[in-house]
């Protein structure tokens, strides 16, 4: 059983969560059940074996950003609201579970507010934004083949010749 199967098994045992198909169509994620006042909202996507994207509000990754930078698990884009746990042993899982929690505190916060403000549409119907593989689950658009291009100059050939020399002198040979 990998390690994402582990973690799985222990998140659905959490009343608060339900499980179910992404809506980036890639994997299995985890969320809170809509009710009548509100709709529910993704917290966690399962992609691959070996990771999980755990989605936390800007304002909870920022304040834990100097914590989260310490741990060689975990990947933090600038301005991202998912992080991404990589998932290799139990200790994986705990931080995982862990983060889980903040999420569901932070996005219930950040619901409360916007309630209260009196606010409806897409931020208080679904806190969660779309994870990085929803751009990709759409179909990319290739543009044509183009024709080969010409040949490199000559000063463009020196320039790549001195560049391997030098990346020659930097790599030990014989390995």
């Amino acid at each position: 059983m990998t390690a994402a199967q582990r973690a799985m098994t222990q998140l659905e045992s959490w009343p608060n969560l339900v499980s179910g198909s992404p809506r980036c169509a890639v994997g299995r994620s985890f969320g809170t059940p809509g009710t009548p006042a509100r709709a529910g909202y993704e917290l966690i996507h399962f992609h691959c074996d070996d990771a999980a994207d755990v989605c936390l509000t800007r304002a909870a990754v920022d304040r834990l950003r100097p914590q989260l930078r310490h741990s060689s698990a975990l990947r933090v884009r600038p301005g991202a609201s998912w992080i991404t746990v990589l998932l290799d042993c139990d200790m994986d899982i705990a931080l995982l579970l862990t983060l889980v929690s903040v999420g569901l505190k932070a996005h219930d916060d950040a619901l409360a507010v916007v309630i209260g403000e009196g606010q409806r549409g897409p931020a208080a119907d679904c806190p969660s934004p779309p994870c990085d593989w929803e751009v990709r689950a759409k179909p990319v658009a290739h543009a044509p083949l183009a024709t080969a291009a010409p040949p490199p100059s000559t000063e463009v050939r020196r320039g790549l010749r001195a560049t391997w020399k030098a990346v020659g002198r930097l790599i030990p040979h014989g390995h």
